[in-house]
């Protein structure tokens, strides 16, 4: 799939992260470019001051990617860069003899009438269209192989003693491995990037209640205080994107003077 990278859609997009009620430090890190079609969520692990020092490692790295030609070649820039800062946090922890210095990343890309999504571990991407909500990405989690292999329910699985066990992280391994997924966009798309410290706390109605307002700023706010609500016991993060198409037909115009 190669298509270059003007938009029919104009987007815009809104960002929030909050230490939570339990946690002393905040190692989420969140990054919005609309401008650009790039948006990232980041949830840093290692303690001991590590897991920010991944997560922004991850969102500014991302933040200086080159403007792509197309989603292709966005989605291999992104690869590369995050290789790279897998194997800068594979290097950092042996320099700080700590365990491992991780994060886990979802990314966004927008590029003509598609969007990309990348991602490691099991922060999460969602797509609101026609009041459904469909979750874009798969965690890669410990109760996510479970759930797979038909040994828990999904309703299990929030509260198993493994849910917060990931498989894969940018520095958890020698070797990154990356998902990937794309989709075209349709007018009016609602996009939410998210850490655990939301999806853990929210359920898929819920999500989808915030995001009918359609506003960005709106619902990133709303989402956030729903999830400290509930207790806030991680990090909470939440990217909220919105397309619309500058030339859908219930937009279209006519001049009198033509």
């Amino acid at each position: 799939m190669i298509v270059t990278c003007a938009s029919q859609f104009r987007w815009t997009s809104a960002a929030r992260t909050d230490v939570g009620l339990v946690r002393e430090r905040n190692e989420d890190a969140c990054l919005a470019q609309p401008e650009r079609g790039l948006w990232v969520v980041a949830d840093g692990m290692g303690g001991h001051a590590v897991g920010d020092y991944a997560s922004n490692m991850v969102v500014e790295t991302l933040s200086r990617l080159a403007l792509p030609h197309s989603l292709d070649s966005l989605l291999d820039g992104a690869r590369i860069a995050l290789q790279e800062v897998n194997r800068e946090l594979l290097e950092e922890a042996a320099r700080r003899q700590v365990r491992r210095i991780g994060s886990t990343v979802v990314v966004l890309m927008a590029c003509e009438r598609f969007c990309g999504c990348l991602w490691a571990g099991d922060s999460r991407i969602y797509l609101y269209r026609d009041a459904h909500l469909t979750q874009l990405t798969r965690d890669h989690s410990r109760v996510e192989e479970l759930k797979a292999r038909g040994l828990i329910t999904a309703e299990e699985a929030v509260h198993h003693p493994a849910h917060n066990t990931i498989t894969r992280a940018v520095g958890a391994n020698t070797a990154l491995e990356l998902d990937q997924t794309w989709v075209e966009v349709a007018d009016a798309d609602m996009f939410l990037l998210c850490s655990d410290g939301l999806s853990n706390e929210l359920r898929d109605p819920e999500i989808a209640s915030v995001l009918a307002c359609g506003d960005c700023e709106l619902a990133a706010q709303a989402l956030v205080t729903a999830a400290l609500g509930r207790g806030g016991h991680d990090n909470i993060s939440a990217v909220v994107v919105r397309a619309e198409d500058l030339y859908a037909s219930d937009k279209t115009m006519v001049n009198p003077a033509l």
